[in-house]
């Protein structure tokens, strides 16, 4: 039987990432190929993030459960919910961010491979340097408005002083 012929028909409502039966046969489709991860989602303005640690699959475990949330019948009796366990750490992460599968298997995979950065990286974790950064640039701002403050009312000072000297020359005469 061919991988492909394991992955046309409908599963269970709840089953586990067929993977171990497909490496059995020998065939790995191109989705879980060592080093042909999920790549990184390209946020807006921001390059690869080639930083995060790259997911092994031997090393998740992936199951696919029912819906939830608004939508009616149409996500609720559905399984395109995703959850992904990364056994050595225990990370599980659920996504049903869309009606998808393949997306959300997607999206699980990057959010689960941030998640793990933050586990074995901690502070050096691409998300701390992101959130340090933005920090920073937020009290940059803070102190650029503050200065302009500062300007603005040391301008308003002395266009009111210069305006009162030049009333009083002319009152006086």
């Amino acid at each position: 039987m061919s991988a492909w012929a394991l992955l046309r028909f409908p599963a269970a409502l709840t089953r586990t990432c067929p993977a171990p039966a497909l490496r059995q046969l020998g065939e790995k489709p191109a989705l879980l190929a060592p080093g042909a991860g999920v790549p990184p989602v390209q946020t807006a303005g921001k390059k690869d993030h080639p930083a995060l640690p790259s997911l092994d699959e031997s090393e998740l475990e992936e199951q696919f459960v029912k819906g939830h949330g608004p939508g009616g019948q149409a996500t609720n009796k559905t399984s395109n919910c995703v959850v992904l366990k990364h056994v050595p750490s225990g990370l599980v992460v659920k996504c049903h961010q869309t009606r998808s599968v393949d997306q959300n298997r997607k999206l699980a995979r990057d959010i689960l491979r941030a998640k793990v950065d933050v586990f074995y990286n901690g502070e050096n974790s691409l998300a701390y340097r992101e959130k340090r950064e933005a920090e920073k640039k937020k009290q940059e701002r803070k102190k650029r408005a503050k200065e302009t403050l500062e300007k603005k009312k040391l301008l308003k000072e002395l266009w009111e002083a210069s305006r009162k000297a030049q009333e009083r020359p002319a009152g006086s005469d």
